[in-house]
């Protein structure tokens, strides 16, 4: 019995692959359109997901982190009277950001100002930061471009964005004044020179932000031991519920707990749009394949509608016709998905070091997006573009098997169409 079952296997087989190969034009212009298909959702969802994930690593890079820890009230009023204590006096959460769950952290003191050189006056946010903690945690370090990067908390330089530089009319190196307020409500301003300059995307941070050493900022702001926020990364901007419960467990009474998507709910809400839009994605393009593979195996179907008639009359079960015709659908889907996922690593292969868009830059500025697009491929995204085709697929297909083991024999063999 189970000699004559694989027997019968092997035959629809062997039936299935030579049917699907009667008409090659309408099979290659098939497969060709599910390897089209199948590259058109590989690589759109590769750059939607590259777009994205740029955007928010820029956001968590841009200061956030994955979690800051604020005083109460502070993102509702930035000022020197939202503080917090420094993390050396919270053995808990000291404990905590030391721990494996925690990959990088640091304090800083941040406050808004004013900088003024000798022509022109702009208004900032004066950040005094721990260079050592920053690396790997910010942009700051890896975007010096000329000078050098603050080299210790009582380092008396600033590093500015170049485009800051220019409205300010000044240069490397020269002197400007930095001004902000004491907890005092008092002007506190200093002198310093300009020892770096930074750039980065979007241009706007190259503006917005002024750095100094934490400690010339403290003494500067005569604030005494207080700092403005911790900042700390975690293995997985996606996965943060767990780690944000340890840090407000670990965290001072009444710190202001928060993950980088709920200081950012536009970004947030993109991460969450981008999910959905990738299924509607595949949903839309499995719908235009799905027309065209009904069709060619209805086509198969009815061109062979007499020899199915005599296969059945010498007594071929209906189940196996309908088995032989999900062969067929199952082989093309194969054979295209295998050119689509090819023909996508071929695609994505030469731009993995990003794709130039400086050109339209200036106009997706104001999204964080930078003049560099990475397209970003996924593992998951592959399989689940797999997945919709070839699961999709064989349901499509049974429209037209369920058909052919319908048929009745002897209205087959003299071509009656039901």
């Amino acid at each position: 019995m189970n000699t004559a079952s694989k027997l019968s296997w092997k035959i629809i087989f062997r039936m299935a692959w030579r049917n699907l190969w009667r008409n090659h034009r309408r099979s290659l212009i098939m497969l060709s359109a599910i390897a089209l298909g199948v590259w058109g959702m590989i690589w759109m969802t590769a750059l939607m997901r590259g777009m994205v994930d740029q955007m928010i690593d820029n956001s968590i890079k841009t200061l956030s982190g994955h979690i800051q820890i604020h005083a109460a009230g502070y993102l509702d009023d930035p000022s020197v009277e939202h503080l917090i204590p420094p993390v050396n006096e919270s053995p808990a959460l000291q404990a905590l950001l030391d721990s494996n769950d925690v990959t990088a952290w640091s304090q800083r003191i941040r406050v808004p100002a004013v900088i003024r050189s000798e022509r022109e006056v702009y208004a900032v946010t004066l950040v005094g930061i721990d260079p050592a903690r920053e690396r790997g945690l910010s942009f700051i370090e890896e975007s010096v471009s000329d000078g050098v990067y603050i080299t210790s908390v009582d380092d008396k330089r600033l590093l500015v964005g170049r485009k800051l530089l220019d409205r300010l009319e000044t240069k490397l190196n020269r002197r400007v004044v930095m001004m902000s307020q004491d907890p005092d409500n008092n002007i506190a301003e200093r002198g310093f020179r300009i020892g770096g300059v930074f750039d980065t995307d979007p241009q706007a941070t190259e503006t917005s932000y002024v750095f100094g050493g934490l400690e010339t900022v403290r003494k500067m702001l005569n604030l005494g031991t207080g700092i403005s926020e911790i900042s700390l990364l975690g293995h997985d901007y996606r996965q943060l519920d767990e780690l944000k419960k340890k840090t407000q467990s670990a965290a001072m009474e009444n710190a202001d707990v928060k993950t980088w998507a709920e200081q950012d709910p536009y970004m947030g809400t993109m991460l969450n749009v981008m999910d959905g839009f990738i299924l509607i994605w595949f949903a839309i393009i499995f719908l235009a394949l799905s027309f065209g593979l009904v069709n060619t195996l209805l086509m198969a179907v009815f061109e062979r509608t007499r020899e199915i008639g005599l296969v059945q009359a010498l007594g071929m079960k209906s189940s196996n016709i309908l088995f032989m015709v999900l062969i067929e659908s199952i082989i093309m889907l194969m054979i295209g998905l295998a050119a689509g996922n090819l023909l996508s690593w071929l695609t994505i292969l030469p731009v993995q070091e990003g794709i130039d868009i400086s050109g339209v830059a200036d106009g997706l500025e104001w999204a964080g997006m930078s003049s560099t697009l990475l397209p970003a491929l996924l593992a998951r995204d592959v399989l689940t573009a797999n997945a919709v085709v070839l699961v999709l697929g064989i349901f499509a297909s049974l429209v037209p098997a369920w058909r052919a083991s319908r048929k009745v024999p002897i209205e087959a063999i003299t071509r009656v169409w039901q």
